[in-house]
């Protein structure tokens, strides 16, 4: 199940840099991330669920692309949002 709309706009009212500011990197890293987390809770209980298993793996391979672009094009703010989410790196 996709985040409630309130879910999604809390997380683009955390993130965003500017008032109709709603793609940038960190709000799309950020909405991946929560997305990710639910799936990861879903696994918790439907163990052979392999097909919803596909999308967390392009998911999860989504967001480290978007981290390594905004690593490249800017180092402090991949520093903020990779400790804002708790994420290993």
């Amino acid at each position: 199940m996709a985040l409630s709309t309130e879910e999604k706009s809390k997380v683009i009212e955390q993130y965003q840099k500017g008032e109709s500011d709603t793609g940038s990197p960190e709000i799309q890293i950020a909405l991946l991330s929560k997305r990710i987390e639910f799936l990861s809770e879903h696994f918790s209980v439907h163990k052979k669920d392999h097909h919803s298993r596909h999308g967390l793996l392009k998911m999860v391979n989504t967001r480290r692309k978007l981290l390594d672009y905004l690593k490249r094009k800017n180092s402090e703010r991949y520093q903020t949002i990779i400790s804002s989410l708790g994420l290993r790196r």
